[in-house]
């Protein structure tokens, strides 16, 4: 058949699979996790010189925490990347970051509806809102908040927050 088009199979990242110590045990597709699973997260806490902290409402069609506001980059480690490589490669993606160099913070083990480790970096830049291009299948908006008007609005509308966005506050205070 001349006019056919050559078929082509989309191979789908699997994600990385650790155990509790975040040791490498195997990989799965997304989708296929069971409770037990742990794996791993990598996000990004970006201030600006003002102290200002940059989040990010995720999009409404997201499965989990849809509209909620959380880091301004954060994605689940693959196969084959580091959480370095993970979270370079996903602030380009969500924000448009380019030739970013995050500097190494806090790991923390979360372990609620969720087993994961995430990896936390931080990064400082001075840009507009209208600066960045912003993934629009994960990302809704984008905002600063002032640490004053994020305290002010975590507690009057939790809601709208992921739900553990109060302790990364802390973590970074």
């Amino acid at each position: 058949m001349e006019n056919e088009k050559p078929m082509t199979q989309t191979i789908k990242p699997r994600v990385v699979i650790v155990d509790k110590n975040d040791k490498i045990i195997g990989h799965k597709h997304r989708g296929t996790l069971n409770k037990e699973d742990i794996y791993r997260v990598s996000a990004l806490w970006i201030t600006n010189s003002q102290k200002e902290i940059l989040l990010a409402r995720r999009h409404h069609t997201k499965t989990h925490d849809p509209r909620k506001w959380g880091p301004a980059v954060a994605g689940t480690v693959d196969e084959g990347e580091s959480y370095e490589d993970n979270i370079i490669k996903e602030a380009e993606e969500e924000l448009g970051l380019m030739n970013i160099k995050p500097k190494l913070g806090t790991k923390i083990k979360v372990d609620d509806k969720f087993h994961h480790f995430t990896q936390w970096y931080t990064l400082t830049i001075d840009k507009n809102i209208n600066e960045f291009k912003i993934q629009e299948d994960e990302v809704e908006e984008i905002k600063w908040f002032s640490p004053k008007e994020f305290k002010k609005e975590l507690m009057e509308h939790p809601e709208e927050f992921l739900p553990r966005m109060k302790k990364y506050l802390e973590l970074f205070q």
